[in-house]
């Protein structure tokens, strides 16, 4: 809802003064943008940020002695719709100054974990927030104690019903709010819970190295080698893996069990009665439209997976392929490494033949230094767009390579980057999108970019690799991401019961492995240890449905716009730019859509079973 919430839970990246005075590293792929951060702070010791922070404190705690006890009346008088308009937008406005402050601290921190540094300055700024944001809290708890008759008729009249849409979101969340020193406690705690096992999660995964034919491999380095077109190499990098991972259970299984359990708590305190419903009413989605998409996508695990699996053992000349050959490129395709400024020029090119505004929005991220691009020792892994706050604008992470997919990574950030520049508009408390819809954009700017490489591609092997890539990337946000919501589930409840150890989380593991990958995958030794890794299970539990919720989302939208794309654009362009103010119902009722309705969900999953079946065909 705000961005008063502690954590950054986006992966982070941060760069200091220092870093963000060089705007490019030069390597084989070109010259690699950094990201400017200036716009937010000029450095971690400027007396612009020590400012801001003095400022918001001193704000916050006059807002809380202003307001404070005091909300119930103001709804009561014949001012009301005014004098609880100017409240909220004071409070917006210190919500914005926060988000700035957070945001930074989070970016920096991001652009190397392994710094002492840059870590201390995020876990202060974490503690200045929290100390800051206290003084908050009590406003609304108190808006959710006003009559709802009082508070509905206030936010029928000008000028507050600007802001009617951010008190139906919060008035959700109601019957699981707590008294006023409970939801204090959870406040203040959460610094030194569930906020440290994070940042414990991020430093040591950035800090793992992966010893590989005599080098020391980071794990974005690392994890690009298994998609090397040599197995042996794939091979090898995937021992390499298993072998750090297996030797870090220890503290994997722990941040898990420590995670799960705190969750629990909070859950049982805040009286949610299944271990996701939190995270759905985060996303303003009902527990049943995602147990929908949920069947449907295993029901379809034979049709999709395991069918697209059997198919590329097949060129492989094998009955099952090893996992470490799972996203290995297609035997007898020339990899072509692909330079920064192609990968730009192929976006922008996509984006541009959709909408030039779309491409003009997107530019600008280049043009001004919004990306970070470069592979660095400690960076965090990974790919993010984070939108700051209204009051400056997104910043993207990527860690480019130069594989294909990585071009679709660009692709996919900058979608989240248009959409968060389009939903700013809202203000900081009514600019957050869902997780669900906030996928949308993304999803949809890889989809773009596809069909622009396809159409210009007329070499038959080289569509064919084109063609089994994108599958292999729409099960990748399909299949598997439900298969990890499948994992989560059973980590989740499992742990109610008692403390799972590294052999329960790794049994746990395999059995959704093996169901949603099918039998042309052989789960090697070592292949167990392989959930360690996925930030979404540390910093947003249950997350990672959202994917497959915004994947077939956008299959749907994708076929609307091929059959009837006039006035699409400006429709598209109206649902992005609505950013937390419209439920999804209402979103998708202007393109003919309805997630709530069962057929819904088997038009994305037809569109990825018809791609396949084009490829069974081309052999």
């Amino acid at each position: 809802m705000s961005n008063l919430s502690l954590p950054f839970h986006l992966p982070h990246h941060f760069a200091t003064q220092a870093d963000t005075g060089a705007a490019k590293v030069k390597s084989d792929l070109g010259d690699l943008p950094e990201w400017n951060l200036n716009d937010l702070y000029p450095g971690l010791d400027s007396e612009a940020y020590q400012a801001d922070l003095a400022l918001a404190a001193g704000q916050a705690k006059a807002f809380a002695a202003e307001y404070q006890g005091k909300l119930a009346g103001l709804a009561q008088g014949s001012d009301a719709p005014l004098a609880l308009f100017e409240a909220i937008k004071r409070y917006e406005d210190i919500d914005d100054r926060l988000g700035r402050i957070i945001s930074y601290a989070g970016l920096v921190y991001s652009g190397e974990t392994t710094d002492p540094v840059r870590a201390k300055f995020y876990g202060d700024a974490q503690g200045h927030l929290t100390s800051i944001s206290t003084d908050l809290l009590f406003f609304t708890l108190e808006l959710n104690r006003i009559d709802d008759t009082l508070l509905d008729q206030a936010a029928s009249h000008a000028p507050l019903d600007h802001y009617k849409p951010w008190l139906e979101d919060i008035r959700r969340e109601k019957p699981h709010q707590l008294d006023d020193k409970l939801e204090q406690l959870f406040h203040e705690k959460a610094a030194t819970g569930y906020s440290s096992w994070n940042r414990l999660f991020d430093e040591t995964i950035s800090s793992l190295r992966f010893s590989l034919d005599g080098e020391e491999l980071t794990i974005e380095p690392i994890l690009n080698k298994m998609q090397d077109t040599d197995g042996a190499l794939r091979q090898r990098a995937s021992e390499a893996l298993a072998y750090t991972f297996k030797d870090n259970l220890r503290v994997f299984t722990l941040i898990t069990n420590t995670l799960a359990k705190d969750k629990d708590i909070s859950d049982t305190w805040r009286g949610f009665t299944d271990v996701a419903d939190s995270r759905h009413l985060a996303n303003r989605v009902e527990r049943e439209v995602v147990d929908a998409l949920v069947s449907a996508v295993q029901a379809a695990y034979p049709r999709l997976s395991h069918r697209y699996y059997k198919l590329k053992a097949k060129w492989f000349g094998v009955e099952a392929l090893n996992h470490w050959d799972r996203n290995a490129p297609l035997p007898m395709v020339e990899q072509k490494v692909i330079a920064w400024e192609e990968a730009k020029q192929t976006v922008l090119g996509a984006y541009g033949q959709f909408s030039p505004e779309m491409a003009r929005l997107a530019q600008r991220f280049f043009d001004e230094r919004w990306i970070d691009a470069p592979v660095r020792p400690g960076k965090a892994p990974g790919a993010f767009a984070h939108g700051t706050v209204p009051s400056a604008h997104p910043y993207v992470l990527v860690n480019y390579q130069g594989k294909p997919r990585d071009v679709m990574t660009l692709a996919h950030e900058l979608g989240h980057g248009v959409h968060q520049l389009l939903a700013g508009r809202n203000g900081a408390l009514m600019a957050p999108t869902p997780l669900t819809l906030a996928e949308t954009a993304s999803v949809f700017g890889e989809m773009l970019t596809f069909r622009s490489m396809l159409d210009k591609t007329t070499d038959p092997l080289a569509r064919k690799a084109m063609l089994a890539g994108k599958v292999e990337d729409m099960i990748n946000t399909v299949v598997r991401q439900i298969a990890f919501y499948s994992f989560e589930r059973k980590v989740h409840l499992k742990r109610k019961e008692g403390e799972l150890t590294a052999d329960d989380i790794c049994a746990l593991w395999m059995d959704v492995q093996h169901e949603s990958l099918g039998p042309a995958i052989r789960l090697g030794p070592g292949y167990e240890t392989f959930w360690t890794y996925i930030p979404h299970f540390i910093h947003s539990p249950f997350y990672v449905y959202a994917y497959a919720f915004g994947d077939c989302l956008v299959n749907s939208l994708y076929g609307v716009y091929e059959k009837a794309s006039d006035g699409f654009v400006d429709r598209y362009f109206a649902m992005l730019s609505a950013g937390g103010t419209k439920h999804h119902l209402e979103l998708l009722a202007p393109f003919g859509l309805d997630a709530r309705d069962p057929a819904f969900w088997q038009i994305g999953l037809g569109v990825i079973e018809n791609m396949i079946i084009e490829l069974g065909q081309l052999d």
